[in-house]
């Protein structure tokens, strides 16, 4: 040794600490003792502290991690990581023919794309952890990403260099391309995921649920240190690019590749290449057999046509291959109790029956709480307290309850019964959603036709705080620049920001406080932090962004609201023609549906949101801190739209059609004068009798005719209110534009600002209805279909003159 330089000796432990490695950890057949591999190890960190030019990105000492980082960057994958089309196994059938019947179904779709009698196929377990994406140039590793959404992924480099299962230089010896792209699942074995819920729980820390939970936990640490420290495994189970070298012809022989150039690969008992559909089905029963005793989890097995040519002649279909399928195992199903249902608070107010259950086992986890997805579902299984039932990891990801075991339903003698009498009842009643949301209070609203339901305390309910101010602050709403999703969730969390009006009491100190927080709590230590400086800069934009929005368009503050079923259009057609935020917020119904373009559902669910009292607080105190900048006078044009026969047909009166409505308008001297009519003397109308009686009976529930009072009081109120004169009508009033392409100088939202303000509508489609349509660089297919309509098209100066009445 004492004759090497630094340079040399340097190489040469390069060389032995890989082997010694790889010997360990991909063969499980060490050479020499660990104090070796320590003593070689120290020895190298030792000369790369004293030569500092000497340490490469693909030294062996890079597995201990390094500095924390801020943030994880973006990857862009040149070829996108596809998932595999996914076929299921119902294992309670009893014919092996029909337990693989979507297995059969693939197998004959591939013979038909190849014209073959049979297919050969190369095979693999389906591990259960987490993709990744591994890029060398040259044998080095320069890069590892996460499949993402298999487009755009995530920079794991850093942490992906402590996994000692994946070489981070290909060895000398063997071909190694100029670029390489590997494709493989990182995971954790079983004893590696005891072992660490063993250390985790000794130290008091909370446990991991399952290996791939522990595996994908420790993978998306910023820290590296951290995932140094938890052993992950690697299998490498494709090849994604290759230059310099010849790609193998088959997929046995990448894999057999891809252990040459010293990746793990699965046991070749694992992966055997077989042919035809008997060679998978008996290749699928084997893997499900020795699935308990194998170290690592796996949720099916995946078959792919071997020979790359016919994977080629194959091609794709939407985002899968067509020459490979995932055939997943049956969710495994265990019995258990029904101890409570409560309902769950989504963060858009979906309200979800969920079964607590007793502890059960299944599917490799304890599970204590089952989905029963909504109120009919819960109805349909008839899922009560006290009952046994079976209980499925659907997918062995989502515990659900599948069925009940009537048998053992707890029961109780039937009301009025004696000692002679057999009958019984259930000793708990059929589950029904609460009339209130269980987090706020606020009324639950089931839309006709959905099987959903929701709280209607959008703005005040504590489970949809972070979304409702991801809503609010958005670009389009009231554009608050850097308050994103991250932050909010913080500020939510830790109780600065209860409501949306909360957002305008914030201070720097509050921002600062709540930032430092987060970083405390995530393990992240910013750079500025080390230095022994607070960065507040940010939190001086964010503030500064905060009070710009305190007057903003009053169509934009209505669509910040977040008012189901309310956009951009429905948001500026109330902004246009009722003006101010306090008659959008007295009006019914009926006077919302008798507006342009705003529908029954849509009037119901804006009548039902400002009419909820929880909602009524959250925008009084808004409000306390926000004014709309542009309110006006209501829309004279609103006169025609107030008359009694076009708000009788909005009143949802069973039989009182439009027709009918003129009818009836004509008969009656006014709203308030039908809410004073007797049932009596509503036989003197001219009507059809049913249409009479309908009205009647109407007019009989609980609450009808002193809500036509109040919405004849408010009509005769906004009428009083209108000009005297209706505004000159705009150039553009009643045209339909459609924006496509790019302009020169006006973005989108511009040309549209300047449509809209001309009276004109933007469409985001293009009809025979379509006036104009303004085409910019880069026009797609609205410019064709205009074309083709014979519809008029403008450029950017084209749109100009129009707005200048030219």
């Amino acid at each position: 040794m004492t004759t090497l330089t630094p340079q040399q000796r340097v190489a040469e432990l390069h060389q032995l600490l890989n082997r010694y490695g790889h010997e360990y950890y991909v063969l499980d057949a060490p050479t020499v003792p660990d104090a070796e591999y320590d003593r070689l190890f120290r020895e190298l960190q030792q000369l790369e502290q004293e030569h500092p030019e000497l340490a490469s990105a693909d030294s062996p000492t890079r597995r201990v991690g390094g500095a924390p980082l801020d943030e994880f960057q973006q990857v862009t994958h040149s070829v996108p990581m596809l998932s595999l089309s996914n076929a299921f196994s119902d294992m309670q059938l009893s014919e092996r023919e029909l337990r693989h019947e979507e297995l059969l179904q693939f197998d004959e779709r591939v013979r038909k794309g190849l014209d073959a009698a049979e297919v050969e196929y190369a095979t693999e377990p389906k591990f259960d952890g987490l993709a990744i994406s591994l890029l060398y140039r040259d044998g080095v590793l320069v890069q590892a990403a996460t499949r993402g959404d298999g487009v755009t992924g995530e920079n794991v480099t850093e942490n992906i260099r402590t996994v000692r299962a994946i070489p981070l230089r290909l060895p000398a010896g063997a071909a190694v391309p100029s670029l390489l792209e590997v494709r493989g699942e990182v995971l954790m074995l079983k004893q590696d995921f005891d072992k660490l819920n063993a250390e985790q729980a000794a130290r008091g820390d909370k446990t991991f649920a399952n290996p791939r939970n522990a595996a994908a936990g420790s993978l998306r640490q910023l820290d590296s240190r951290i995932t140094a420290q938890r052993r992950l495994s690697f299998f490498a189970y494709s090849i994604a690019q290759v230059e310099g070298e010849d790609w193998p012809a088959s997929h046995s022989a990448e894999m057999a590749w891809l252990r040459e150039l010293g990746f793990p690969v699965v046991a070749e008992d694992l992966r055997p290449v077989v042919r035809g559909v008997d060679g998978l089905i008996a290749y699928y029963e084997q893997v499900r057999q020795r699935r308990p005793g194998l170290p690592f989890d796996i949720d099916g097995v995946v078959y792919k046509v071997n020979q790359r040519a016919l994977q080629d002649e194959l091609g794709f279909v939407s985002r899968a291959p067509r020459w490979a399928i995932a055939h997943k195992f049956p969710a495994e199903e265990a019995l258990t109790q029904v101890e409570a249902i409560e309902e769950q608070v989504g963060r858009t107010g979906a309200i979800t029956p969920v079964a607590r259950l007793k502890p059960v086992f299944v599917g490799g986890v304890t599970v204590t709480n089952a989905t029963l997805h909504n109120e009919d579902e819960a109805r349909r299984k008839d899922v009560r307290v006290g009952d046994t039932v079976i209980v499925r990891r659907a997918g062995d990801v989502i515990p659900e309850v599948v069925s009940v075991v009537l048998e053992r339903r707890p029961m109780q003698p039937a009301a009025g019964g004696d000692l002679f009498s057999a009958g019984e009842t259930p000793q708990y009643p059929a589950y029904r959603l609460p009339a209130v949301c269980p987090v706020c209070g606020s009324h639950v609203v089931r839309e006709e036709g959905e099987a959903v339901a929701r709280c209607s305390g959008g703005l005040s309910c504590r489970a949809q705080r972070s979304q409702a101010i991801q809503h609010f602050a958005g670009r389009r709403m009231m554009d608050i620049d850097g308050l994103g999703e991250r932050y909010i969730d913080k500020l939510v969390e830790y109780d600065y920001v209860r409501g949306v009006a909360d957002l305008y009491r914030l201070t720097l100190e509050d921002l600062l406080e709540m930032k430092r927080r987060a970083d405390e709590d995530e393990g992240v230590t910013p750079e500025t932090v080390k230095a022994g400086k607070v960065a507040s800069k940010w939190a001086e934009n964010l503030i500064e962004a905060i009070a710009a929005s305190r007057r903003p368009p009053l169509a934009r503050l209505l669509f910040a609201l977040g008012i189901r079923h309310v956009g951009e259009s429905t948001a500026k057609t109330l902004a246009d023609w009722l003006g101010t935020m306090s008659l959008i917020r007295r009006s019914p119904a009926a006077l919302f549906a008798a507006l342009p373009d705003i529908g029954g559902v849509v009037a119901e669910s804006l009548a039902d949101f400002f009419a909820e009292a929880n909602n009524e607080a959250a925008l009084d105190e808004l409000l306390s801190h926000v004014a709309p900048a542009d309110e006006h006078a209501p829309s004279p044009r609103l006169a025609e739209r107030l008359q009694p026969a076009v708000l009788l047909a909005r009143l949802d009166i069973p039989r009182l059609t439009e027709v009918r409505s003129q009818q009836l308008a004509g008969q009656i001297d006014g709203l308030a004068a039908l809410a004073e009519r007797e049932r009596r003397a509503l036989l003197d109308l001219e009507l059809p009798a049913e249409v009479i009686n309908a009205l009647a009976d109407w007019l009989d529930l609980p609450g009808k005719r002193d809500s036509l009072r109040a919405l004849a009081a408010l009509v005769d109120e906004i009428l009083a209110a209108l000009p005297a004169q209706a505004a000159a009508a705009g150039v553009l009033e009643g045209k339909t534009l459609v924006l496509t392409g790019t302009l020169p100088t006006l973005s989108r939202d511009q040309a549209k600002e300047l449509i809209e303000a001309a009276g004109g509508k933007v469409s985001g489609s293009v009809s025979k209805k379509t006036h104009y349509v303004v085409a910019g660089a880069e026009a797609g297919s609205k410019l064709a279909k205009a074309e083709e309509l014979g519809v008029a098209i403008l450029d950017e100066a084209g749109l100009q003159a129009l707005l200048a009445g030219e």
